[in-house]
Order: C-alpha cells, then sequence, then structure tokens
C-alpha cells in the first residue's frame, strides 16, 4: 500500500502544480469562464484528496497500527484515488473538450469521495487501543 499511494501522490501532486499553472496561464485565455470553473473545482478536489491521500499513506507507514488496520483504511485511500481520478479528471476532460457525457461520470467519483470519508469515519468509530484491532 505505502509504495503504490505514495508514488500515485507524487504523481499527482506534480500535476496538480502543472496543470494548475497550465490551465491559469495558457488556458484562461482560451477557455470559456464555465470551463475554467471546471477545471478550478476539479483542481480542488484532487488537491484537498492528494493530501488526504498522502496523511493516510504517512499515518500507515510510521505508526504503530497493526497489519490488518493498515489494510482496513487503505479501502479509504482507494476509493479516494478513484475518486480523483473519475471526479477531478472527468471535470478536466469536460472542461477541455466540451462533451457533456464526461458529466456523468463526476458524481460517480463524488460518491468514492464519500465512501472513502465515511468509511474512515466508521473505522474511526470502531477503533479500539487494544493489541487486537479487527474486534
Amino acid at each position: 500500500m505505502f509504495k503504490r499511494f505514495l508514488i500515485f501522490t507524487a504523481l499527482s501532486g506534480f500535476f496538480c502544480v502543472a496543470f494548475g499553472a497550465f490551465a491559469s496561464h495558457a488556458l484562461s485565455k482560451q477557455l470559456s469562464t464555465e470551463a475554467i470553473n471546471w477545471i478550478e473545482i476539479g483542481w480542488r478536489y484532487q488537491v484537498f484528496h492528494t493530501l488526504a491521500l498522502f496523511a493516510l499513506t504517512l499515518l500507515s507507514q510510521f505508526t504503530t497500527i497493526d497489519i490488518s488496520w493498515r489494510k482496513k483504511t487503505a479501502v479509504s485511500g482507494y476509493c479516494w484515488l478513484v475518486g480523483i481520478l473519475l471526479f477531478s479528471f472527468s471535470l478536466y476532460c469536460l472542461a477541455l473538450t466540451g462533451n457533456k457525457t464526461f458529466a456523468h461520470i463526476t458524481p460517480i467519483g463524488g460518491v468514492f469521495f464519500l465512501l472513502g470519508w465515511g468509511y474512515l469515519a466508521y473505522l474511526g468509530v470502531r477503533y479500539r487501543h487494544s493489541s487486537n484491532l479487527n474486534k
């Protein structure tokens, strides 16, 4: 989990900086206000969930949480990863192509974001300070 999430967060962070700069400088003069707004929304959600995934990655690697608990928290991480790909990138594609079909993918990505946060909250409620976290 650690290596995959670390690579994904690094690439996602790189993309956020590169695409954010490209969109604000080069695309802002070529796209409509609505298209720029779609890019900004996708970018914000991508940045936020990239940072959340990075924090979860560090938490799972550098704490004393047992391995079964790490695997459980990875579910939230994978939900956020899928959410970034579906939500943010569908908005980027919508803005760049104008193809409204991409707008149908965006809510699916939003559901994955919610599932990730919801499952993490569920794990937080179930968490017990003991040597056996499977209960």
